[in-house]
């Protein structure tokens, strides 16, 4: 039970205090008696005495003595307890507290085996006690504020702050120190005799520390020390400073230097890469500034910064400009190529503003830069044939009836052809259904209840360029321009219960800033086309209709069979589309001297709402989607309910008819379905194209019916199977690989891991969780994850009756051991019979250091990667780093 030490001190310091004459005073014939009062002031007394005559007494005045109370030697309550025992000495003024013991003081928190307390001197003594076993136990545990030791003894004084401190061991950011002796100055100021620092957790059995003799601590700003040596695994290295300073900050970040690594290239040379500065702006956002340089002249420059604002918006920019030089000049293999990549991405926080969202996903740059970048290794970004980006800002207007507007910035890049298109803005603005026949808040039921009618505009401002004229004037001065406006009229009801149809009207208007003109040219004898500028439009219409219905059907196989029931779901439909013809916006011109004319062609040709039909459509068409749902026994005995698994989640099977066609009237008859097994692990999908008709020797489609050509019912031209596998023992969801999703590549490994040469720190293993690792030499669970990925094509157009392709890709990650981990990614193309892209992963867990390996054997990306570091941020410029690049 807690004592208060306080009261116990005061009421034993007055019981001490005597009733002695501190003052007596001279008379001629009896001393008066003194009268000492409560609050020890001593005064005559004047009482008549009734065995004595009375004496007269000399006037005199007598002066009062005070005694002044003695100041209280404790500042404030002390609170404490101890298992075994609690002894309190008087006379030495000592309290001593044994076994378990624990004190409180002011903002001083301590617990001991066994604690003195000096409350003469305002001083504390802790130190640890022996068990039974004479082993040393309950070692003291000191906190003030923020600052926590724990040492073999301690020494304190309340007043002056001042402490001595043997064998301490302290946490400070993500160093542990311990030292020999430890001289407390005062609360910023600390004095550290035989010290070592790690990061390691272990700080009596470290992996690595710094040993040095002197150190200066400033709790949460620095660490000063004099000659420091490292020394690892017990061994004293010849790595040394003659002095080192470690700045301590309680903030999330600090500015400052960033050391470059040195790294070598067959192509390229030596090379510094990654050097530059930090810059912690704000708590809201940073900046960072790198740099890299070849011997070869090839060099780097880039600019990254994140930021966030809690419950409103975070995001992230990174742009990167090379200058990439091959080889030497003058060599065959000599090239410079300039290429700089953009990334944007910021995402709002949903409570922000309910009725307005900005958003922005941007990826754009030279189409050869995730091939030819001297920073990253980028294998599955480099496979990836587009890049693409958008930027958005959308908000609602609660108005009667709701309308929203959004403008939208969209970039499409191809990096094969190195084509681009994008749209600076699009506009939409659309206004919310309304139905002019129902109540606000009626039932809308049947025909002219459901009729509804809505408004939308579109507005694009459209750009189509290549990377070499990507932002130039040439990519502006060929802007295409137009609004698109629309009103669906609709409505939809059932028919015999059961068959629900749906029927539309739209109504388009289309407005351009510029047409064509095409003309004969006598002078260079040909038909010239010549844009004008100016606005236009045209007005068209259309018209849709559908029918469909949902069939159920079950097939019943007994409760004791293993199949118990198998539901099959056919959902068919009718649908029917007509457009009529816009003849009146065609134009006729002369196509050659002799004025022969023709009427093909219409001056809104090429706009980027398309322009109107010359010709009627007049379309039927057919479409039967179909799902397989069994209900098997489950193998669970306990369970009373059936399970139920899917067999087909799709199969479906469309096609149409042209009304109007007097040739070739039935489209393909296109095939496609998807299931999975194995607890939905294995997903696959397929799809064919089924030609009614046939072909001639030439290969073109010919009127006739293959059936009717000595062929079967359908001519099969194209099919396809994909499938997907992943597996692990984890029984968690396997991380994305973030760097590839952020660089445009896939979110799984197939294509290997990407690797920022930048961040090499991280772990290849994007699932790697370091509070889940555990110590033990052995564990009879090791993690591991593979993904499997099959495709195969089959062409069939010529009757050429030929696999396309045909290729296998493998990934697994998995641990040899508690510590080491592996992963690899290949595959097979059977149709190349060839190896398709191979990447090797190593990594070992060194406790307070990582070291990976990360090795491509053969391609064109070719290459090698080599890295062990300390894992602690604070000394991340301990490392070692080694690749090899072939470009």
């Amino acid at each position: 039970m807690y004592t208060n030490l306080f009261n116990i001190v005061l009421l034993s310091f007055f019981l001490s205090l005597g009733s002695s004459n501190l003052y007596s005073q001279d008379i001629k014939k009896e001393k008066p008696s003194i009268t000492t009062n409560r609050q020890g002031v001593k005064t005559p007394n004047t009482k008549k005495s009734v065995d004595k005559p009375v004496v007269e007494v000399k006037t005199d005045t007598v002066r009062l003595d005070t005694v002044k109370v003695k100041k209280g030697f404790l500042d404030s309550k002390v609170k404490y307890k101890a298992e075994n025992y609690v002894k309190i000495d008087q006379k030495k003024k000592h309290i001593t507290l044994y076994d378990k013991a624990e004190l409180y003081y002011q903002d001083v928190e301590l617990k001991s085996g066994i604690i003195v307390m000096d409350y003469e001197k305002n001083e504390v003594y802790a130190g640890r006690i022996k068990d039974s076993l004479g082993n040393y136990t309950q070692f003291p545990n000191f906190k003030q504020g923020s600052n926590v030791i724990e040492p073999d003894s301690i020494r304190f004084n309340f007043k002056t702050k001042k402490a001595l401190i043997w064998n301490s061991r302290s946490n400070q950011g993500e160093f542990n120190v311990k030292a020999a002796i430890t001289k407390k100055e005062n609360d910023s100021v600390y004095f550290l005799k035989g010290a070592r620092f790690t990061t390691a957790k272990d700080i009596d059995n470290p992996e690595y520390y710094f040993q040095t003799n002197k150190i200066k601590f400033t709790p949460g700003k620095k660490i000063v020390t004099g000659f420091t040596n490292m020394v690892i695994a017990g061994v004293p290295t010849p790595l040394f400073l003659p002095f080192a300073y470690f700045p301590l900050s309680k903030e999330t970040s600090t500015s400052g230097i960033i050391l470059p690594s040195y790294n070598d290239s067959n192509t390229k040379g030596f090379s510094l890469q990654n050097g530059g500065y930090y810059f912690a702006l704000s708590d809201y956002y940073n900046l960072t500034l790198t740099g890299d340089y070849y011997t070869n002249g090839s060099y780097g420059i880039a600019a990254q910064s994140s930021y966030a604002n809690r419950y409103h918006f975070q995001g992230n920019f990174n742009v990167r400009f090379e200058n990439n030089i091959t080889s030497q000049r003058g060599y065959p293999d000599y090239s410079k190529t300039k290429i700089y990549n953009i990334q944007w991405s910021h995402s709002q926080d949903s409570k922000a503003n309910p009725n307005s969202t900005f958003s922005a996903s941007v990826n754009l740059g030279s189409s050869a830069y995730f091939k030819k970048t001297i920073n990253q290794i980028n294998v599955g970004s480099s496979l990836n044939n587009t890049l693409s980006s958008s930027i958005s800002y959308s908000t609602v207007f609660n108005s009667v009836p709701q309308s929203r507007i959004s403008l939208t910035a969209t970039h499409s890049q191809n990096t094969q052809t190195k084509e681009i298109n994008m749209t600076l803005p699009t506009l939409q603005f659309s206004v919310d259904r309304m139905y002019p026949f129902a109540l606000n808040d009626g039932a809308k039921k049947g025909f002219i209840k459901n009729i509804n009618l809505q408004y939308n505009l579109n507005g694009k401002n459209s750009f189509k360029t290549t990377d070499s004229l990507f932002f130039k004037p040439e990519m502006f001065r060929d802007a295409d321009i137009g609004f698109q406006h629309t009103i669906p009229l609709s409505t939809n009801f059932k028919v015999f219960k059961h068959f629900s149809v749906s029927t539309s009207l739209n109504y388009e208007e289309v407005w351009y800033f510029k047409t064509i003109n095409k003309r004969y040219d006598e002078q260079v004898n040909t038909v010239v086309t010549t844009t004008i500028k100016g606005f236009d439009t045209y007005r068209t219409y259309s018209s849709s209709t559908s029918l469909g219905t949902t069939i159920y059907g079950t097939f019943n196989f007994g409760d004791d069979k293993k199949i118990q029931s198998i539901r099959h779901v056919m959902r068919p439909s009718i649908s029917h589309s007509y457009t009529p013809s816009f003849e009146k916006y065609y134009d006729t011109y002369a196509t050659d001297a002799s004025g022969t004319m023709r009427k093909d062609y219409t001056r809104f040709e090429g706009g980027i709402y398309g322009s109107p039909g010359m010709n009627k459509s007049n379309f039927l068409g057919i479409n039967l989607s179909n799902t397989f749902e069994a209900k098997v026994t489950d193998k669970d005995s306990t369970k009373t309910e059936a399970k139920k698994i899917m067999l087909l989640n799709n199969l479906n099977l469309s096609t149409s008819y042209n009304v109007n066609a007097t040739e070739l009237a039935w489209s393909p008859v296109r095939v496609s379905g998807g299931t999975q097994f194995f607890d939905n692990k294995l997903s696959a999908n397929f799809g064919a194209t089924l030609d009614p008709y046939a072909i001639d020797n030439a290969g073109k489609r010919i009127d006739i019916f293959n059936i009717n050509n000595g062929g079967s019912l359908f001519r099969m031209t194209s099919a396809n199977l994909t499938m997907n596998y992943s597996i692990d023992n984890k029984g968690t969801k396997k991380d994305k690989n973030t760097q590839s999703l952020k660089n445009g590549g896939r979110g799984d490994d197939l294509f290997g891991s990407d690797i920022d040469v930048g961040s090499v720190r991280k772990s290849q293993f994007e699932n790697e969780d370091e509070e889940d690792k555990i110590s033990e030499f052995f564990r009879s669970k090791l993690p591991w994850d593979m993904t499997f990925a099959y495709s195969l094509t089959y062409g069939n157009n010529n009757r050429e009756k030929k696999i396309i392709g045909n290729s296998i890709m493998i990934s697994a990650n998995g641990d040899l051991t508690p510590k080491w981990k592996a992963g690899i990614s290949t595959g097979y193309d059977f149709v190349q019979k060839g190896v398709t892209f191979t990447q090797l992963r190593f990594e070992r867990d060194l406790l307070s250091w990582r070291m990976d390996f990360n090795w491509t054997p053969f391609g064109d990306n070719a290459s090698w990667n080599f890295f062990i570091g300390i894992k602690s941020g604070i000394l991340s410029d301990i490392k070692w780093e080694k690749r090899n690049l072939t470009n």
